[in-house]
């Protein structure tokens, strides 16, 4: 019986799991449009770029024209943005956290139009400033 209940609450918990994840990635792409990198550069021209990694990341090698936001101190770098324009997010491709939390942040935030770089700086193709 003891089994038996031990299964039922681990299998719940999986459950759970997955359904948190499932919600994750549904919000990632429902509220950002994540773009291969012609749109993306593209939308750079009217857009306000910004690089989620960290100040050392951003200091070797980052788009040029981006602004680095570190995602710890997001909320508080809002104000620097402006919302009737669209807002264009980068990091590395390993770090879909990131990405994640601040696409949920600017669109609690009230900003509507967000995009993604897929795949990150590390398959990026346009002009760089590495330092």
């Amino acid at each position: 019986m003891a089994e038996n209940i031990i299964t039922y609450l681990f299998i719940v918990a999986i459950l759970i799991y997955l359904a948190w994840q499932g919600y994750r990635y549904w919000a990632r792409h429902h509220y950002a449009k994540y773009v291969e990198n012609q749109a993306f550069q593209e939308q750079m021209l009217q857009g306000q770029l910004v690089d989620l990694r960290d100040p050392v990341a951003f200091r070797k090698k980052h788009i040029l024209g981006a602004r680095n936001f570190n995602i710890q101190q997001f909320k508080e770098s809002l104000g620097a943005l402006v919302k009737t324009k669209p807002v264009l997010l980068y990091g590395s491709s390993r770090d879909v956290n990131t990405i994640g939390k601040a696409i949920r942040i600017l669109h609690a935030a009230g900003y509507k139009e967000i995009y993604v770089l897929k795949f990150g700086i590390d398959y990026w193709e346009g002009k760089v400033k590495e330092g």
